[in-house]
């Protein structure tokens, strides 16, 4: 993905955790799947920071979401870990259709790989 030797900070959390984070950081109330937090200028080109920034993940909220879709957790968090990744590379699915298909297939193509090890 062309984001070689950067770092990734991870937090996995409960409602009330990512709920806290959602309402502090981006005035939304509630929980969330997922938040991704970029350290950089969040733009697909713009690798060059060590830190590429933080993902938090609802433990909670992953074992609902896996349990509705009948998946493993540990997949469901793989899932939401990915999602969280590519927004810290700049794919934004709120844009437009055109852009959530494109962070869609990418999702599913980074998918593929990790089940494929």
């Amino acid at each position: 993905m062309g984001c070689h030797d950067a770092e990734l900070s991870i937090l996995i959390t409960d409602d009330a955790g990512i709920a806290e984070l959602n309402q502090h950081y981006l005035g939304r109330k509630g929980p969330t799947n997922v938040l991704a937090f970029p350290m950089g200028g969040g733009s697909e080109t713009d690798y060059h920071s060590s830190m590429l920034g933080d993902v938090v993940i609802s433990a909670q909220t992953a074992q609902l979401e896996s349990e509705e879709v009948n998946e493993p957790v540990s997949s469901t968090v793989m899932r939401l870990l990915v999602h969280g990744l590519l927004h810290l590379l700049g794919f934004d699915h709120t844009r437009s259709i055109k852009e959530a298909r494109r962070m869609e297939k990418e999702e599913a193509r980074l998918m593929l790989l990790i089940k494929e090890d």
